[in-house]
């Protein structure tokens, strides 16, 4: 099958790990891959979503996205049309140049190639398309999002739920505190302020483990955090240095701050294979997780709870156990291969 893919790629962002995982997992099942990528210079505009790698010989960056000035962007669909290819793929989101994207489904539907859409706008204003209809098939990756951002507009067109893929378990061999000391780490780019809990409360619990130490690698502005035992590097990690630091450490504190936006967290899905305790906020970017016995992340409310949990992080050990095995079940329920096989039976089911 020849699969064409339209949306950001090689860059620090959900939408485009997700075309990647998609998109690599087709390669290796021996599909060719055709993949419509941004300008650099348009995407490098926005600044978590810069471009981080050289291109494969088969992206090809054709379009602009909207400026964060609020201009329009721009795609020939002639540059995409000009290639041979069975379905196209849009990595949907609201930065696209929605008419030209329009534009370019409605000539592919005319000439009897199926389009298929992956939802990531998080509400209706940012999904601009003057009519979902075009496409073959929504992809999103949970209720919420036919509920809060599709909803009436999609009566009519086919709607699929495909989640989120996980990347597969990749267990480091690091014992709880093995080496004396309990080791925290954060990685990433959010903004400063969503450390604030977890600096709150490990200075708190420090006065009883004195032997915990912070891992925090950022790419941007350092939180500015003096105490010797915060080891604070700014970088920007590909996934092997990312897991060669989870696998080192004894909890990943995952910082995501409130929104009343439909979302989910790429970092989770990204880094929960390497069965490091995750502990987040309890945020709509998890709230399709399972809960209570059968949670795979610790979840918090405010500060003075996330000591609370992870005191009995440090004190439970068949807790830290059953969170770490309801990882690996979540892993494994959702792994990049079954997500895959979705597109994939899709793509057949559309095919002529």
């Amino acid at each position: 099958m020849r699969v064409a893919l339209l949306g950001r790629w090689n860059a620090t962002c959900g939408v485009s790990l997700h075309g990647e995982l998609v998109g690599r997992e087709l390669l290796r099942r021996g599909c060719s891959l055709r993949v419509f990528a941004p300008f650099p210079e348009s995407a490098g505009r926005w600044w978590h979503h810069k471009i981080v790698r050289r291109d494969e010989d088969f992206v090809r960056r054709v379009y602009a996205e909207l400026s964060p000035e609020g201009e329009e962007g721009h795609l020939d669909p002639g540059d995409v049309l000009s290639e041979q290819f069975d379905v196209l793929l849009v990595e949907s989101y609201e930065k696209l140049p929605y008419r030209d994207v329009e534009e370019l489904v409605r000539r592919l539907r005319e000439k009897g190639i199926p389009t298929v859409a992956v939802v990531h706008e998080s509400c209706p204003e940012d999904l601009r398309y003057s009519d979902l209809s075009v496409f073959s098939t929504l992809v999103i990756f949970d209720e919420r999002y036919l509920k809060e951002v599709l909803g009436e507009r999609a009566e009519g067109t086919r709607v699929e739920i495909l989640p989120y893929p996980c990347l597969p378990v990749r267990e480091g061999g690091r014992r709880f505190g093995e080496d004396g000391r309990i080791v925290f780490f954060s990685f990433g780019r959010q903004p400063v302020g969503e450390y604030r809990d977890f600096l709150t409360a490990l200075r708190k619990l420090r006065e009883d483990y004195p032997r915990i130490v912070y891992r925090v690698v950022r790419a941007g502005e350092p939180l500015g955090a003096k105490e010797e035992w915060i080891l604070e590097e700014q970088k920007v990690l590909d996934l092997e240095e990312i897991y060669a630091l989870l696998h080192s450490s004894d909890v990943h504190l995952l910082p995501k701050g409130r929104t009343n936006r439909v979302v989910v967290s790429s970092t989770l899905y990204q880094t929960l294979g390497s069965l490091c305790i995750t502990v987040a906020p309890d945020t709509r970017f998890f709230e399709t997780l399972p809960r209570a016995e059968e949670a795979p992340v610790v979840l918090y409310r405010d500060s003075s709870d996330l000591e609370l949990k992870l005191r009995e992080l440090l004190n439970n050990p068949e807790l830290r156990e059953r969170v770490r095995e309801n990882a690996r079940r979540f892993v494994e329920e959702n792994s990049l291969p079954k997500v895959v096989d979705g597109f994939i039976k899709l793509f057949d089911r559309l095919s002529p």
